[in-house]
């Protein structure tokens, strides 16, 4: 795709297979026995997760949550709304969220603490991509796919106002 807001290529199409299988590998792992609920975060998680929930050789189940705290900026807004929620109680589940990137970690926190307060027995997360230098607040993630430099990060699910959440990899918006 040629388009002049696509820049550097940050993490490339092998490079996210690769670490999709490992992540799929060490969540078989520990979750063999305990039918993990994914939860989804629309709309940028779902290319991540369906590629994830493919690696993952334990009996599994998904879900589906929409936050919004970007609208069309390239900056959270810092208000967390939901969108769409569960359509199942989690209460007594294994949860764990699925995420595209954790910026200033501070939607993610809003998110853990929603669903923590709903009793499910284990509340973890798989994240994608993280930028390490824009966290405000200290989350856990069990599992994290890449730590990439602060840049607007697009393709592979991540959009720019809607758009190249198509791409084959996941590059910088070029502004």
């Amino acid at each position: 795709m040629r388009d002049a807001q696509i820049g550097e290529i940050l993490v490339q199409p092998d490079q996210l297979q690769r670490r999709v299988q490992e992540l799929g590998a060490e969540i078989t792992a520990d979750y063999e026995d305990r039918n993990p609920l994914l939860v989804g975060v629309l709309k940028g998680a779902i290319f991540f997760l369906s590629d994830l929930m493919r690696e993952i050789a334990c009996p599994c189940e998904v879900d589906f949550m929409a936050i919004s705290s970007y609208g069309s900026s390239t900056a959270s807004s810092g208000v967390v709304r939901i969108l769409k929620d569960l359509d199942a109680p989690i209460e007594g589940r294994h949860v764990l969220i699925v995420e595209d990137i954790v910026d200033s970690g501070l939607t993610l926190q809003y998110l853990m603490r929603n669903l923590g307060a709903r009793n499910p027995e284990s509340l973890e997360v798989c994240a994608l991509l993280t930028k390490p230098d824009r966290r405000k607040v200290n989350l856990p993630m069990r599992y994290l796919g890449f730590e990439i430099a602060d840049r607007f990060a697009i393709g592979y699910g991540l959009d720019h106002d809607e758009r190249y959440r198509n791409l084959p990899y996941v590059a910088a918006l070029e502004e």
